[in-house]
């Protein structure tokens, strides 16, 4: 059962009274992209939002260009600005100005080159990236050649994965995935004859659960390994390292939306969710084929203790 405590205050002239007279009627748009977990988080949150009695709208957006989107107003918020994917463009965003930091939520992130468990059988050296180019062969394909095949996230992800290829002198091909529904599909495909495949995958999302694996080991990740050839082994090239190993997620605003809409920025900075939430989230449309709209009706339902908090310090 969701907001009952909301409700039953707003019900004797507290709470959604004063949500509607404070906050803007205009509708708080919220970005969607092509993940699942960020699918289903923003859904949720929505939906908090909604029984808190605010407007909500959602649209479909580019994961790259919608922080230059909140930062100009069009987009209200974002709920999951991953360090490795969407570091850059968050920080190019912030220094423009017109954007602001939310805060992180509790989960700690990690996004580069993946592999099921049973790939190491074929490749032992693993996880050490030396240990995998050296057996690129194994993951050679009709496709590749001779020349090993890693199968990248979404062009609009912005993984780097040739640019490491190329910066590192590895014998892989990059290929980049239509969806993140192709990357499981990849896995799922290999696991019957056990076949070794490397793919991009993140945590948290449900795979972990699922197929367990291992990330790759590439040299560690410094501040500049992406803007400052100098930083990393290779002095002449740009992402010669890992993604962040321990990275944030983060929650990004429009500077507006404080102002515009307080008790919706007060939930916003409330919220935290961890590894296993999001995780958990993924799951009920990755692998119990739910919409994400029943997803995170779902999960707030089996979650009230987790969320209404948030919302009931800023509603009452």
């Amino acid at each position: 059962m969701r907001l009952t405590s909301i409700l039953s205050v707003a019900a004797i002239g507290i709470g959604a009274t004063a949500v509607q007279a404070e906050d803007s009627s205009d509708p708080i748009i919220i970005p969607i992209h092509n993940w699942s977990s960020q699918i289903v988080m923003s859904n949720a949150v929505g939906q908090m939002l909604e029984e808190a009695g605010l407007n909500v709208e959602y649209v479909t957006t580019d994961s790259q260009a919608v922080y230059e989107s909140i930062r100009l107003g069009d987009v209200t918020l974002e709920m999951e600005v991953w360090e490795g994917a969407f570091g850059a463009s968050f920080r190019a965003a912030m220094e423009k100005g017109g954007i602001v930091d939310v805060g992180d939520h509790d989960a700690v992130t990690r996004e580069d080159w993946w592999y099921p468990m049973w790939t190491k059988e074929a490749c032992p050296g693993l996880p050490d990236w030396k240990a995998l180019n050296e057996c690129a062969e194994v993951f050679a394909t009709a496709e590749t050649g001779d020349k090993g095949r890693y199968l990248d996230g979404p062009v609009d992800w912005l993984k780097h994965g040739k640019e490491r290829v190329e910066a590192l002198d590895m014998d892989f091909v990059v290929i980049n995935a239509g969806s993140a529904a192709a990357l499981w599909a990849e896995i799922g495909a290999a696991e019957a004859d056990k076949k070794p495949v490397v793919v991009f995958n993140w945590t948290p999302n449900f795979a972990e659960a699922v197929w367990p694996g291992e990330f790759v080991e590439f040299p560690e990740w410094e501040d500049g390994c992406d803007t400052d050839p100098s930083v990393g082994p290779n002095p002449d090239a740009l992402y010669d390292c890992g993604n962040p190993a321990n990275g944030y997620l983060k929650k990004a605003a429009w500077e507006g939306m404080e102002e515009k809409w307080p008790t919706a920025y007060c939930i916003l900075e409330n919220i935290s969710f961890t590894n296993p939430q999001i995780a958990q989230m993924a799951k009920l449309v990755d692998t119990d084929d739910l919409e994400p709209e029943e997803a995170a009706s779902e999960w707030l339902d089996n979650n009230a203790d987790v969320w209404e908090p948030w919302v009931n310090s800023c509603t009452s």
